[in-house]
């Protein structure tokens, strides 16, 4: 199982990745919402914003979270390292269970190209 700060470290890489990505992926980072990221086995959610082609504003939070993000995934802390470090395939954990995505259609018509 992945700490909380192997958790948070994942993000902030992910954050970065999104920052330097280019044509469609770019376009697909750069709205603006609200997102949170359930790490189920460490009952911990981390909470932030989707804006200018990062995720900032992080900050986390015990348990569920206390509302509800535009973007929101739910997975566990060793998949969500996994996936950030490029060793699980997003559409692949998905579809088997193992990450959940919420977001409006609109939203996942535009993160589509970032799975």
């Amino acid at each position: 199982m992945s700490t909380i700060e192997e958790c948070r470290r994942a993000l902030d890489r992910l954050s970065d990745t999104l920052a330097r990505a280019g044509g469609d992926v770019r376009g697909a980072a750069a709205l603006d919402r609200s997102l949170s990221c359930r790490v189920t086995d460490l009952d911990t959610t981390f909470l932030g914003r989707l804006q200018d082609g990062r995720i900032q504003q992080v900050r986390t939070v015990p348990g569920a979270p206390p509302e509800r993000a535009e973007i929101r995934l739910t997975m566990t802390s060793d998949d969500l390292v996994a996936l950030v470090d490029g060793e699980l395939n997003f559409a692949r954990a998905w579809s088997r269970g193992r990450i959940k995505l919420e977001a409006g259609f609109r939203d996942l018509l535009r993160l589509k190209s970032l799975l």
